[in-house]
Formats: C-alpha cells, sequence, structure tokens
C-alpha cells in the first residue's frame, strides 16, 4: 500500500513555507527515480503535446466545422469563408507542432527532416478530410434530432447535448489516430471525457448517424466497430475482454464487440469481449452480455420481482 501523510512514519512535518525547499527536492529526487526506473534521460524541456494547446486546438476545429453555431458572435454566412481559412491556417500549423512533438517523443533518433515530412502529410491527408468530416456530424447530429422527442431543433442537439460534444472530438481524434498520430488523438479524446463524462478510445470505429441519449457513463473500448445508425443510452460499456491477459502485449489484439447496423442499446447495459451484435437488434437496459447475438434479435434482462408491501 502506498504511504499516505497520516500512515508514514517516515514522512516529516515541515515549516511551510520556511522549508519548502525539502519538498521541491523531495519531489526532484522522486522525479529522477522514476526516469532511472523507466531508463529515461532527463528532459531538457517539453518534448511531448500539450494538453493544454491540444484543448485550444480542439475548440479551434470545432469551430471550423460549425463557424455560425461555435464561432464567434459577428460571424455571418457571409464572412464565415474568410474566418474559416484564417482560423484553419493557425490551427492546423499548431497541430502540426503538436504531431512534430509526439513523434520526436517515440522517435527520439528519426531524423527531423522526415519527421517533418510524415507530418506536413498527416495534415495534408487531416486537411483534406475536413469537409467528409463536417457531413459524417452532420448524420450525427439528424440522428440525435429523430431519436430525441425533447430536442427542439438540430442546432439545440448540436449546442446542448454533451453527446454531440464527445462524438465531434471523437470523429477528430479517430482520424488523427488512423493517420498516425494517437498519442495526439488519446489526449483529445481524454479532453472530451473529461468533458462529458463520455468514454470513447480513438482507436474505435464508428459508422454515420451515431447517436448517444444523455450519454453518462458511456464506455467504447479501443477495438470496438460501431455499424451506421447506432444508437446508445448512458452508461452503456462496450468494453474489452477482462480474460485476455498479457496487458501491453494484447495491445493489437480484437478485444471489443462489433456492433451492426440499427443496434440500441439502453442505458447500463455492458457488452464485453469480441463479440457480435446482430444489426437491428435491441439490448435491454442493465444487461451483461458475453455472447453473439443474431440479427433482429431482443435481448432482457430478468423482469423485476413486483408484490404488494
Amino acid at each position: 500500500m502506498s504511504p499516505t501523510p497520516d500512515s508514514d512514519p517516515l514522512i516529516e512535518i515541515i515549516r511551510f513555507p520556511e522549508q519548502v525547499d525539502l519538498v521541491v527536492e523531495g519531489l526532484h529526487q522522486a522525479r529522477l527515480d522514476w526516469r532511472a526506473g523507466h531508463q529515461r534521460q532527463a528532459e531538457q524541456g517539453v518534448y511531448f503535446p500539450s494538453r493544454q494547446a491540444l484543448q485550444r486546438i480542439s475548440r479551434e476545429l470545432a469551430i471550423a466545422l460549425f463557424p455560425l453555431r461555435f464561432g464567434p458572435p459577428e460571424l455571418t454566412a457571409q464572412n464565415e469563408n474568410a474566418y474559416v481559412g484564417a482560423a484553419l491556417e493557425s490551427t492546423l500549423s499548431q497541430l502540426a507542432a503538436q504531431i512534430r512533438l509526439e513523434r520526436g517523443y517515440h522517435e527520439p533518433d528519426s531524423d527531423q527532416s522526415a519527421i517533418a515530412t510524415q507530418v506536413e502529410e498527416i495534415i495534408g491527408r487531416f486537411a483534406a478530410y475536413l469537409p467528409t468530416l463536417r457531413r459524417l456530424l452532420d448524420s450525427d447530429v439528424d440522428a440525435g434530432y429523430a431519436a430525441d422527442p425533447a430536442a427542439r431543433s438540430v442546432d439545440e442537439v448540436l449546442l446542448a447535448y454533451p453527446s454531440l460534444t464527445a462524438v465531434i472530438h471523437h470523429r477528430i481524434a479517430h482520424s488523427l489516430y488512423r493517420l498516425g498520430a494517437p498519442l495526439v488523438a488519446r489526449v483529445i479524446a481524454e479532453i472530451a471525457h473529461e468533458r462529458t463524462g463520455i468514454d470513447i478510445h480513438p482507436g474505435a470505429r464508428i459508422g454515420r448517424s451515431f447517436f448517444i441519449d444523455h450519454g453518462t457513463g458511456v464506455v467504447i473500448g479501443e477495438t470496438a466497430i460501431l455499424g451506421d445508425r447506432v444508437r446508445l443510452y448512458q452508461g452503456v460499456t462496450l468494453g474489452g475482454d477482462p480474460d485476455i491477459p498479457g496487458g501491453q502485449a494484447q495491445h493489437a489484439v480484437a478485444r471489443h464487440p462489433l456492433i451492426g447496423d440499427d443496434v440500441i442499446i439502453y442505458a447500463n447495459a455492458s457488452i464485453i469481449g469480441r463479440v457480435t451484435i446482430g444489426a437491428g437488434s435491441r439490448i435491454g437496459g442493465n444487461v451483461w452480455l458475453r455472447q453473439d447475438v443474431p440479427p433482429g434479435s431482443l435481448v432482457e434482462a430478468p423482469a423485476p420481482t413486483i408484490r404488494p408491501i
């Protein structure tokens, strides 16, 4: 068990702030021990992506995708193209800098000119994909509006539903993940997780017209594949098989569910492992499922017993 200030007799009480130098030195030694244990050289500066920078980049990309909804109030249909062009020029340059940091972090001995060429290609492909990404997100917004009778407009779904915030971040992160920037993608995904309570790994593949109703507590694992027009409710878990041993050795193993087209999974259902849920199926709330389900099936948890008090 890790020591706590109340349980470890070796931790001495210091006079703060007079003895703050002791704390600084203790933290320094802890960092040195960690670097030695992980065979790291002492860093001379920040050589890995910045969460703060990626938070800003994610926000600017969302504005570029939906300028009249997320952009500043002075934007109009007449000047939005100019704004988006200027914003993308700056934001994509910042994103490139973060991907260069990731490449340098993972490949410290690589030639810098080669890394620069790789990053330029990633950014070029990502930029070219943005119009397709916008159309994909339009299908998600339409799906949310069609599925939720409480929604008064598609704009309400886009502006007020946390699931759309999570999906926008996921679609951005997934494209970067597939283009070769998995660490940047993971940080963007975790920014959405922190904001919404929805945890979607950037490796998960999700089809068109995807909607999460309410959303809090949803977990979608790295190798999950979801078809078109899938709808999830709060608390749904599409998790990895806990019986697969090996930790990092199983990183590339397909271990999460395959969800067919037009599947609805209701609140707090857990689908675990590389199981297939056939198209058009309905998975009821609070179901724990570890086996394949044929297309067009209804799976429900046992009904509660109701009796007089």
